[in-house]
């Protein structure tokens, strides 16, 4: 006696269709982590110059260079190992369409980072005006802030439009404040940690939670 095919009811047929639609909607490693790593290694360092700048850290130059040559390195080894995370488990070929539309903003933005560093360093160095230089960190908060208003008319979450909108607020305030090291750095200190570390703590449970909260 012959088995009858089975048939798929409109359900299953949806299920399956919803499947190839949403996939795996974990967020990449690599992005939790370029915003928790950077937001805590560089507010570190930002707070190592304001103990600079209050005398309360006093070292000979070459171990003050050490130090911040350290910071970026602590940095670059951390992303390294989550861009080989994620390309161990294909994350950037997986999720729902406006997950990847997401990385992909974000992609674009840290292409654009890399360049506007380039033109300010040499810029500064060109010009021996170290505020020159100062001005990359404005134009990044404010490639930031378009990222995240991206990132939040595709999610909804209101706390990406809260990163957007204070992004914004510290591109501008770093922008005027070049001029006032102290400032400055109080700024940046304080962007770093709630503009960085704070949204790259959120995507990083999310992308240990496979994504389910994004």
């Amino acid at each position: 006696m012959s088995n009858k095919p089975r048939l798929h009811s409109p359900a299953d047929d949806l299920a399956f269709m919803r499947s190839i639609v949403e996939g795996d909607a974990r967020v990449p490693m690599t992005l939790a982590v370029c915003y928790l790593a950077g937001g805590l290694v560089y507010g570190v360092q930002c707070l190592f110059h304001l103990g600079q700048v209050f005398g309360l850290i006093r070292l000979p130059e070459l171990a003050n260079l050490i130090i911040v040559i350290g910071f970026t390195a602590t940095f670059l080894a951390i992303l390294t190992w989550a861009i080989l995370r994620d390309r161990k488990q294909g994350a950037s070929r997986r999720g729902p369409l406006a997950s990847r539309t997401l990385n992909a903003a974000f992609s674009a933005t840290g292409m654009a980072n890399t360049a506007v560093i380039i033109v300010f360093g040499v810029g500064a160095i060109r010009d021996q005006d170290f505020a020159v230089w100062l001005y990359y960190a404005a134009i990044i908060f404010a490639l930031q802030a378009a990222a995240w208003l991206v990132a939040w008319s595709l999610k909804r979450k209101v706390w990406m439009l809260a990163t957007a909108l204070g992004g914004w607020v510290a591109a501008v305030a770093l922008g005027l404040l070049v001029r006032e090291p102290l400032a400055y750095l109080g700024v940046c200190t304080v962007a770093l940690f709630l503009l960085f570390a704070l949204p790259g703590a959120l995507l990083f449970r999310d992308a240990r939670a496979g994504g389910k909260g994004v």
